[in-house]
């Protein structure tokens, strides 16, 4: 099942003395989050208007509807934003993070169990999956799409066609 709400940041500190909030992104970008006009605390428990919104050095500086001061703001420091799965638009073949996050990982042609999609590196470059056996042992995979064949997320799983080396360990 997924989740209606999905954390895209953290509030970090304040930005001035009228109660804006310093927000360090959780998702791809501080302007992806620049988009909502609701976001949600209490992890979608509490609904928060926003009243305007900036990047600046990438973090999203943010008035929030009732913070009108910086001692107001610094009690938000700390709580994470998220926001509604149903307000956010992702282009085809995209994903948020925290529903691939638990996914079971098979080999694409065998359909050999390899594990647990456990974390998710940012490397710049691409990301990197990393996927923790039974044996708890972690593998990292680039998500690069000859190596990521499929994804379903209805199924709870990833297909995946892994560099020789990866999964088969020569110690």
């Amino acid at each position: 099942m997924l989740k209606k709400y999905l954390e895209g940041g953290q509030i970090v500190g304040t930005h001035g003395v009228r109660g804006d909030l310093r927000v360090k992104p959780w998702c791809d970008s501080a302007d992806f989050l620049r988009r909502f006009r609701t976001l949600y605390l209490d992890g979608g428990a509490t609904p928060v208007k926003v009243l305007s919104s900036r990047v600046h050095k990438n973090q999203l500086l943010l008035r929030l509807e009732g913070v009108d001061s910086v001692e107001r703001a610094d009690l938000l420091r700390g709580r994470v934003l998220c926001f509604d799965r149903a307000d956010a638009r992702l282009p085809q073949g995209r994903y948020f993070m925290d529903d691939l996050l638990g996914l079971n990982v098979y080999d694409a042609d065998t359909f050999v169990y390899y594990g647990t999609l456990t974390e998710i590196l940012r490397t710049g470059a691409n990301d990197v999956y990393q996927v923790t056996s039974m044996d708890h042992k972690n593998y990292l995979l680039p998500a690069v799409a000859p190596v990521v064949r499929e994804i379903d997320l209805k199924k709870g799983r990833m297909l995946v066609r892994p560099v020789k080396g990866i999964f088969d360990d020569e110690d």
